[in-house]
């Protein structure tokens, strides 16, 4: 019997020393599912090997939404859904350490986990018709520290906390405002632009700019938190993912009404 094998959930291309990851799953809205996680990370290390020295992840640019976020369906609700050792952790930990630029080239929505995903990179350029928007509070989900500082390196905390507590999406150039975007340009340009930005990149130093990024990735991430202080936000998270009101906002999503949370 042949093997079966994944789908390519991500298109891989190089060309004049930037290589472009496309997410490819048009049917799912570019859910972040293990396996296109795991496609994103062995595609990362591919690239690292090749010393390709700019990355562009990118959606295609027919599509309404560049990813919808952490697959629902993989969703853990007996332990931590967003554990160290998760696909999407791992994932995020590959494009943080990428020794080199990693552009999230935006176009259309970015929810949930993807707007990490986004942060993550290095650089975001977006197009006018994108909007962000982060969205645990929909699911009853309890979101983990790591990404908490992610969104802090980024973003006022006030900011963070009405994207938190709303959910609602921000529009492009409100995200432009708040400095989430460091570029906002027509859809159309949208695509030469950020080819022409990454090239510019790779005729600089590499080393130099894999340096710096790794220092400040050292600098933003090492965050000291006393043993008291992790075993409070450890238990504050495990009550939210064994709550009534996670299962009720994942049963919510999949029979497509809204939530009733009960605060239990």
């Amino acid at each position: 019997m042949a093997e079966a094998h994944s789908p390519l959930l991500l298109r891989s291309e190089v060309a004049d020393g930037v290589g472009i990851l496309t997410l490819t799953d048009p049917q799912k809205r570019n859910a972040l599912s293990a396996a296109m996680l795991e496609q994103l990370q062995a595609n990362l290390a591919e690239f690292a090997a090749q010393q390709v020295r700019v990355v562009i992840l990118c959606d295609d640019p027919d599509a309404r939404v560049f990813s919808a976020g952490h697959d629902i369906h993989e969703l853990r609700t007996d332990r931590d859904p967003l554990a160290y050792d998760e696909p999407l952790e791992k994932a995020l930990r590959a494009v943080r350490s990428y020794p080199g630029p990693v552009i999230a080239m935006v176009h259309g929505s970015v929810w949930g986990a993807a707007f990490d995903l986004v942060c993550s990179c290095d650089i975001l350029i977006a197009d006018d018709e994108s909007e962000f928007a982060i969205t645990p509070a929909n699911l009853g989900l309890p979101y983990n520290t790591p990404g908490l500082l992610h969104f802090l390196s980024r973003l006022p905390i006030n900011l963070i906390k009405e994207m938190m507590f709303t959910a609602a999406p921000i529009p492009a150039q409100q995200a432009k405002d708040w400095h989430i975007v460091n570029h906002l340009v027509p859809a159309l340009q949208l695509r030469d632009f950020t080819i022409n930005f990454a090239r510019n990149i790779t005729m600089k130093a590499p080393l130099s700019i894999a340096a710096v990024k790794e220092q400040l990735r050292v600098l933003t991430d090492d965050h000291a938190v006393s043993a008291q202080a992790a075993d409070r936000i450890a238990a504050l998270r495990r009550t939210v993912w064994e709550s009534r009101d996670m299962k009720e906002g994942i049963a919510a999503f999949f029979e497509k009404r809204k939530p009733a949370f009960q605060g239990r």
